[in-house]
């Protein structure tokens, strides 16, 4: 029953990610600047993790470390991608886009360098995973919270009723990784499913603010 539900919550998480990136990349569509690649690009690294997590818990390869830190390392290069388009989003546009290639290349290449150390040598992959993903969590806790401080401030800047809620999303996205470290730490079930389900709620309200922007411009549309 623990596995089953955790499975559904995964695949349901994925889904939503994916129905994301198809809001997310409007941004790129309209200005056709690469650092807003980033946007579609974290969801679609967060929908692959939430994947692959429903796969790793699935019977007969639940043990399979490789997996398990590869839907680790993609969540946590989804937030790093989300972080790091918040920081170069409000940059203005001239000397920008050199950075953010140089900042995107690095990052894809770091991304496969990790990915060829877990493929190359699972054994030592699999005896660090349950260290690792302590300080993994905190670093995630980290990217999130400055999201969440960045557009808190654009919110304040500039007030509107939906970009309230996109802050919010964020919040409750750092608090669900916050929560998994005192999963880890003394496993606590109400920190985990706790975690699973500001997740979710998370996911909602990012949904929710993608579909009014979206259906406000199109309403807007001559």
């Amino acid at each position: 029953m623990y596995d089953e539900a955790r499975i559904i919550i995964e695949i349901a998480s994925a889904i939503v990610c994916l129905i994301l990136v198809r809001f997310m990349i409007k941004p790129f569509q309209l200005t056709r600047e690469s650092r807003y690649i980033g946007l579609p690009l974290g969801f679609i690294f967060l929908g692959t993790s939430y994947a692959i997590a429903a796969i790793a818990y699935t019977e007969p390869i639940y043990f399979f470390k490789e997996l398990l830190w590869i839907q680790l390392l993609t969540r946590t290069f989804a937030f790093v991608f989300l972080a790091t388009t918040y920081y170069f989003s409000k940059k203005p546009s001239t000397g920008t886009q050199l950075w953010w290639n140089i900042t995107l290349s690095v990052l894809v290449v770091a991304l496969i360098a990790l990915f060829l150390v877990i493929v190359i040598n699972p054994q030592a992959a699999s005896n660090g995973y349950a260290a690792s993903q302590v300080y993994v969590r905190i670093f995630n806790v980290i990217c999130l919270s400055y999201i969440a401080i960045h557009s808190l401030r654009s919110h304040i800047k500039d007030p509107d009723p939906t970009t309230i809620w996109t802050p919010l999303g964020f919040i409750l996205l750092a608090i669900s990784q916050y929560s998994l470290l005192f999963w880890y730490l003394d496993s606590s079930l109400a920190a985990f499913w706790g975690a699973l389900v500001l997740r979710l709620l998370a996911l909602a309200v990012f949904l929710f603010v993608a579909y009014r922007t979206f259906y406000s411009s199109r309403k807007n549309d001559p």
